[in-house]
């Protein structure tokens, strides 16, 4: 960081900031499309030693607090200040700086999670006895019923860029899309993510499918949706045109993992399916895998989505018994592979993404974010549209007058 980064903006030095402790852990910037220079003046010469960096968070808290920089003011500096305490928390814990991991992942994404009980996962279990084909165990009829949903190989890109564009073209008509928008398709591997988008700005987006291992047919129209249509790149996209182009409000070209920014971002688009389409997301789903040739029993995979949904809510456990309760890798495996009722293989996929240092918190987004922002909507397009355009914090999603 620059000697005078005091002389900046507050907006400025927030950006900075993070581009800087993005040069210490792969990933921490998702996307940046701001001001070319602020990144390459980053990412020349030597990394920014961690202590200095921590201690120009600290600062800049301080002066967010004393009223420096009063362009920026009510809820924006609000939003810019929850952003600079996620990432003074990132900064204190690559520094070596040991934290309660309860405390870091509410410093970091404004939320302080429970586990769910292992008695409700037993009654979740039960449900899904009640609704499951066959007989026996239900983890083994669990993984059986999922190994027959799965999309062959082949036809995966295809029904991709099929669902694809109608989720666009629903988009397009429920909420809006900017002209010039595009989405690239990838298939890639060796990742310990399902899909990734990445935003590389001017409304563009290269969004990548993780196929280390199969896809299931029922999560598929949930994953386009969640990376693009309506989910991470219809957001970007909104807000890149309405925030940073409009306003100029460049705190939004930059995004942050460690960052509530991320807690709402990932739980609108765990909900972005359902917003588009309603609640019946299979039915709306259906003709398009019996138009691919591929099997699909809407109704079966509605009461099965609807049985497991506390055990989906669950993969919040695994982090809190790794990283808050010390238990061994292996144990957490085992856990996820009885309760979860994954196969093993799956169970390791799950642990190895809680396990790489970006993502070690990053599980809450998903299980805390998308129940926060269902009872935010709530039913109404209109207020899932205020999530794509708006910078909200997660307090702003429970406020009585929200």
């Amino acid at each position: 960081m620059a000697a005078n980064s005091d002389d900046r903006g507050v907006v400025e030095r927030y950006v900075r900031l993070g581009l800087a402790l993005g040069r210490h852990l792969d990933g921490l910037v998702d996307a940046y499309y701001g001001p070319p220079g602020w990144k390459a003046e980053a990412d020349s010469g030597p990394a920014t030693a961690l202590p200095a960096l921590v201690a120009e968070a600290a600062r800049l808290l301080a002066d967010l607090d004393g009223g420096a920089d009063p362009s920026v003011a009510g809820h924006r500096r609000a939003w810019v200040r929850a952003q600079v305490v996620g990432l003074h928390t990132v900064g204190r814990s690559l520094a070596g700086e040991a934290l309660a991991y309860l405390d870091e992942v509410e410093s970091s994404y404004g939320v302080r999670p429970t586990p769910v009980p292992e008695e409700d996962l037993v009654a979740a279990h039960g449900r899904l006895a009640a609704v499951l084909p066959g007989t026996g165990p239900v983890r083994d009829r669990m993984i059986a019923w999922r190994e027959a949903q799965m999309v062959p190989a082949d036809l995966i890109e295809g029904l991709i860029r099929d669902l694809a564009d109608d989720l666009r073209e629903r988009t397009q008509r429920g909420f809006g899309l900017p002209d010039g928008e595009q989405v690239e398709w990838v298939l890639e591997s060796n990742k310990p993510w399902a899909g990734f988008n990445y935003y590389l700005g001017d409304l563009r987006s290269r969004v990548a499918i993780n196929t280390d291992l199969p896809v299931p047919s029922l999560g598929l129209p949930h994953l386009v949706a969640h990376e693009a249509y309506p989910g991470h790149h219809t957001e970007h996209c909104r807000k890149e045109i309405g925030i940073v182009r409009q306003r100029q409000h460049l705190e939004e070209a930059i995004f942050l993992v460690g960052t509530p920014q991320c807690l709402l971002a990932e739980g609108l688009a765990d909900l972005a399916l359902e917003s588009l389409v309603g609640p019946e997301t299979e039915v709306a789903m259906a003709p398009h895998f019996v138009a691919a040739g591929v099997a699909f029993d809407a109704e079966g995979a509605a009461q099965v989505r609807s049985a497991s949904a506390t055990v989906q809510a669950a993969r919040g456990n695994l982090a809190l018994m790794l990283h808050d309760e010390g238990r061994a890798p292996d144990e957490v495996v085992a856990w996820a592979e009885r309760w979860l009722l994954l196969p093993r293989a799956r169970a390791e996929k799950q642990v190895a993404f809680i396990s790489d240092p970006t993502w070690r918190a990053y599980i809450f987004c998903y299980t805390e974010g998308v129940e926060l922002c269902r009872r935010f909507v709530a039913g109404d397009p209109a207020r899932f549209e205020r999530l794509l355009t708006e910078q909200l914090l997660p307090t702003d999603l429970v406020a009585p007058s929200a």
